[in-house]
């Protein structure tokens, strides 16, 4: 029993002071972690970037200095690092090959939210889709199209291709065509589809309109009708422009014309 009390007095003796100082680095070390996680977050939240970004990025910052403070514990109990590293990177290496496109996926989320290429309640063409961006994922982004369907891209698939932002400019630009017969007056109909784009609620007649001829059909004589709406009203003005345009167009006698085919009947 002696020699027992003698070994472990010579055991505490040896690793007391390297216990100690092990448990003081750790609570200063997760001290000094927990203040540089809420200065990056409070960094990012001046930049405003995402909020959801801002907790991932706070936390992989977070991990990422404690295992850092972990390995310089134990390398204070004289236990050999170097090992230690080198798993983590093999293990770093197998992970990042296994979720190769994942990886990719986050990285052009990141990006997306850091540089803002649209936001939740855009309406968007990217990847092959249309719609109104519901969520923005780290890894996929949320659109609802217009037939009330969700549809779920890759973000590395968005940012490797085109993305068109109707709505970030504030305005929309309706581009529509209207034919009139070739009998028909073309100053009269484009005096009375200029009264009825002036007349439509929606419009933002502080930005210009453009109604010109745009082509000779093969049965019509088709103008170009260019006009600005809010976002909010892009869809009430083309409502409300397509009725009372056609209505017009009847009361003056001004027809629009429709294929049709004349056929004779040849008989011997």
């Amino acid at each position: 029993m002696e020699e027992i009390i003698n070994q472990l007095t010579s055991i505490l003796v040896a690793y007391a002071p390297k216990v100690v100082g092990a448990i003081i680095t750790l609570i200063i070390g997760f001290w000094v972690i927990g203040r540089i996680t809420r200065l990056v977050v409070k960094s990012m939240e001046k930049q405003k970037i995402e909020a959801s970004l801002q907790k991932f990025l706070g936390s992989i910052v977070g991990i990422g200095l404690k295992v850092l403070l972990l390995l310089s514990v134990a390398s204070m109990f004289g236990i050999e690092v170097t090992s230690f590293v080198a798993i983590f990177s093999a293990l770093a290496f197998a992970i990042g090959l296994a979720l190769q496109g994942n990886l990719a996926n986050f990285a052009s989320g990141v990006l997306i939210l850091i540089f803002k290429f649209y936001k939740i309640g855009d309406f968007i063409s990217a990847g092959g889709h249309s719609g109104t961006v519901k969520e923005i994922q780290i890894f996929h982004t949320v659109l609802q199209s217009l037939d009330n369907s969700l549809i779920i891209i890759p973000n590395g698939s968005i940012t490797s291709n085109p993305i068109q932002n109707y709505t970030t400019l504030g305005l929309r630009r309706h581009d529509l065509t209207i034919g009139v017969g070739y009998d028909d007056d073309l100053d009269k109909a484009k005096s009375v589809i200029e009264e009825v784009v002036k007349k439509t609620p929606n419009v933002a007649l502080d930005q210009g309109y453009d109604i010109f001829v745009k082509e000779l059909g093969n049965s019509s004589v088709n103008f170009a009708v260019r006009f600005m709406a809010k976002n909010d009203d892009f869809w009430p003005a083309y409502k409300f422009f397509m009725e009372n345009v056609k209505k017009e167009l009847d009361k003056n006698d001004l027809n629009i014309p429709y294929p049709q085919m004349d056929v004779y009947v040849k008989s011997n």
